[in-house]
C-alpha cells in the first residue's frame, strides 16, 4: 500500500515539476507573471506534501 502511494505522489511531484516549473522558466511574460506563477506553484508542492504527510501519518494508525 505504501509503495503505490509513494508511486502516486511521485508521478504527482513530476507532474506538477513538468507543468508548473516549465511556464516559470520559460514563459515570455513578465517578471511579476513569472514569480506570481512560482508562487502558485510552491504553493501547489506545499500542499501535495502536507496531504502526503496526513496520510502517511494516517496509514501509521491504522
Amino acid at each position: 500500500m505504501r509503495g503505490l502511494l509513494y508511486a502516486l505522489f511521485a508521478v504527482l511531484y513530476i507532474l506538477i515539476t513538468f507543468f508548473g516549473l516549465g511556464p516559470v522558466l520559460f514563459a515570455d511574460g513578465s517578471g511579476r507573471e513569472r514569480l506570481l506563477t512560482l508562487i502558485v506553484v510552491l504553493l501547489i508542492y506545499a500542499a501535495v506534501t502536507v496531504g502526503l504527510r496526513i496520510i502517511l501519518k494516517w496509514l501509521r494508525r491504522r
